[in-house]
């Protein structure tokens, strides 16, 4: 069975975007950046909500350039490019028309018994990004990992990572502290027969 994983950039109070809804503090540099590049390239197929989609496809153009010259984007930032293309998304929306990007194809609910069929039968893992649509996968039982790189940033209040009404506990499995000040958490969550 596939494993689903949920990873975002934070700031250290547990913030993915601010009160003004910003996350200009939380791009990542060439070294943190070519580590969630190989961090994602194993995913095969990427579940996200809306407003994480909207973000998100930039990066089904953000290369094209390099077929007429070259386009000043680092290797790092052409190898993300490359990699989001290369994987499946499904967004999760109610309000959006359709989707804009390939491999992607657009649900209106979130279905936990769907992803938990998803699952059992991918060949290749799976990601989801958004803290709602995470959410409702923490709840529903079907995240089996939490990847969190911490900024060293205190933004004071925006929209938290993790949702407030549930308890995980967790198995630290990975760390790792970038030059910037970041620092990389990866835990398991503990399934109830493994507590």
């Amino acid at each position: 069975m596939a494993q689903l994983s949920y990873s975002a950039i934070t700031s250290l109070d547990g913030y993915v975007v601010d009160a003004a809804g910003s996350f200009d503090w939380a791009a990542p540099d060439e070294q943190v950046h070519a580590f969630v590049n190989d961090l994602v390239r194993p995913i095969g197929t990427h579940l996200f909500g809306r407003r994480m989609y909207e973000v998100m496809r930039y990066w089904e153009h953000a290369a094209d350039e390099t077929n007429q010259g070259d386009t000043g984007q680092s290797p790092v930032i052409l190898d993300f490019a490359q990699i989001w293309r290369g994987a499946d998304k499904i967004v999760y929306s109610s309000t959006l028309d359709g989707v804009t990007t390939a491999r992607t194809r657009l649900e209106r609910a979130f279905d936990p018994d769907a992803v938990r069929q998803l699952k059992s039968a991918a060949v290749r893992d799976l990601g989801i990004g958004g803290p709602t649509l995470a959410g409702a996968a923490i709840r529903a039982g079907l995240v089996d990992e939490l990847v969190q790189f911490v900024n060293p940033v205190v933004v004071g209040g925006g929209t938290g990572w993790l949702p407030g009404d549930v308890r995980l506990d967790l198995d630290l499995v990975d760390t790792r502290r970038f030059d910037s000040g970041v620092v990389f958490l990866r835990y398991r969550v503990l399934t109830p027969a493994a507590r």
